[in-house]
């Protein structure tokens, strides 16, 4: 049972990240289908990466805003 449950998170999971890629990314499924899973992982690291950096950026702006 615990296997199974993992299992269905996991299938969840990927089909969230792919609709944020899709949608928020500029990824189509086409691209994201035909990625090895080694390099899924890059990119996905590598944006993630981004969206921290960017998402600092706002707001140590806004803190120089406020301040």
């Amino acid at each position: 049972f615990f296997s199974i449950a993992l299992s269905h998170s996991s299938v969840v999971g990927y089909y969230k990240l792919n609709f944020t890629l899709m949608n928020q990314h500029g990824f189509n499924l086409e691209e994201l289908d035909s990625m090895m899973p080694w390099e899924r992982e890059i990119y996905v690291s590598l944006l993630r990466q981004h969206v921290k950096e960017v998402n600092e950026r706002t707001k140590q702006t806004k803190g120089k805003m406020n301040g």
